[in-house]
C-alpha cells in the first residue's frame, strides 16, 4: 500500500482543455497527490483524460487516483480510486485493485469516520470543513470534526473545503497536516505559483509547529 503520510497537497480537478500544461505546472509548483474528480461527463471522456494525466503523474512521482469508478482505475492503471459514501464500497475496492492500491474514502460526520476507520483504506478525506460549490447542497462540518478526526486515528486524515494560502497556517496548528484543494489551484490565473505559495505556506506552518517546544 503506497504510503500518503508525507504528502500534504492533494488537487481534485476534474476534465480540462489545458491539463497537459495545467497538470505539470501543479506538479512543478508541489502538489504530491492527484485526483480526477469528474462528475458530469461520461464515462469514455473521463478514461481519454486520465490516460493523459497518468503518465505526466508518473513522471513527477505523484500518485494519479480515480474519483468514484474502481473499474475505471484498474482500466487507466490509476494508483487507487476514491470513493463516496454512496459510491463503490471499499471492499469491491481492495477487490478489485488490490492491496498495494490506495483506497480513499469521504467522510461527513463522526459516524461515517468511524465506520470508515473499519475499512481497509488507505486514508480518509473529512469535509468539507466549510461550504463549498464543489460539494453543492452539502453544509460545512465546522473545522473541529476534522481535528477531532485526525487525533482518532493515524492515517492520513486529507481536509476538504476551503483550503487555500490564507488559511493553511491555522489547519497546521490544529493539528492537520492532510490538505484537498480544488478552487485554490484550478482557478488561479498562474498555477504553478499558486500552488507554489500553497505548497511554501504548509512547509511553513508544519515547521513551526515542529520546533515548537513541549508544552
Amino acid at each position: 500500500m503506497q504510503s500518503l503520510a508525507s504528502r500534504s497537497l492533494y488537487l481534485c480537478v476534474g476534465l480540462r482543455d489545458d491539463m497537459d500544461q495545467f497538470l505539470p505546472a501543479v506538479l512543478r509548483g508541489g502538489v504530491d497527490v492527484v485526483q480526477l474528480r469528474e462528475k458530469v461527463a461520461d464515462e469514455s471522456r473521463r478514461r481519454a483524460m486520465a490516460l493523459q494525466m497518468v503518465p505526466i503523474c508518473r513522471e513527477f512521482g505523484v500518485p494519479f487516483i480515480m474519483n468514484d469508478s474502481p473499474e475505471l482505475a484498474v482500466d487507466v492503471a490509476a494508483d487507487g480510486v476514491h470513493v463516496g459514501q454512496d459510491d463503490a464500497t471499499v471492499a469491491r475496492c481492495r477487490a478489485l485493485l488490490g492491496d498495494q492500491a490506495i483506497v480513499g474514502l469521504s467522510t461527513h460526520e463522526a459516524a461515517e469516520f468511524s465506520a470508515g476507520l473499519l475499512e481497509p483504506v488507505s486514508y480518509l478525506s473529512a469535509g468539507p470543513i466549510v461550504e463549498t460549490p464543489t460539494k453543492v447542497g452539502r453544509e460545512g462540518t465546522g473545522v473541529e470534526y476534522a481535528v477531532r478526526s485526525q487525533a482518532s486515528t493515524a492515517l492520513p486524515v486529507f481536509v476538504t473545503g476551503g483550503v487555500n494560502e490564507a488559511t493553511v497556517g491555522d489547519l497546521v496548528n490544529r493539528g492537520l497536516r492532510h490538505f484537498v484543494v480544488v478552487r485554490a489551484l484550478t482557478e488561479a490565473k498562474d498555477p504553478e505559483t499558486a500552488a507554489r505559495r500553497l505548497r511554501h505556506a504548509i512547509d511553513t506552518a508544519q515547521s513551526a509547529v515542529s520546533v515548537q517546544p513541549p508544552q
